[in-house]
């Protein structure tokens, strides 16, 4: 069982990045997905979820208008798709999945780093 998160780097401010989570020996389709990020020096903190019904849970009144989180079950994928990136967007992203959407769930992804930097 495995997730792996990928499609961090650095991006200007005010640029776009798409994240990936793609999952082994899950379906990801049948679980809740979420994304969560840890900046330096910061808790970590969630971003967005998406049941397994496609309902979405805002974790971060921050990234709301700029950060959309949505499926593909066929590649059994989960995006993060982040436009209008700030430099306080900087940390490393987490995918992980759970039954349901949750701040504390059970499978985590290794990371991903995005650096939001002129």
């Amino acid at each position: 069982v495995q997730l792996q998160a990928s499609g961090g780097g650095l991006v200007q401010p005010g640029g776009s990045l798409r994240l990936s989570c793609a999952g082994s020996g899950l379906t990801l389709a049948n679980l809740a997905i979420g994304w969560f990020r840890q900046a330096p020096g910061k808790e970590r903190e969630g971003v967005l979820c998406i049941s397994s019904r496609d309902h979405i849970t805002d974790y971060l009144d921050s990234v709301k208008g700029r950060f959309t989180i949505s499926r593909d079950n066929a590649e059994n994928t989960v995006y993060l798709q982040m436009n209008s990136l700030k430099p306080e967007d900087t940390a490393v992203y987490y995918c992980a999945a759970e039954l349901i959407c949750t701040v504390v769930p059970t499978y985590w992804g290794q990371g991903t780093l995005v650096t939001v930097s002129s």
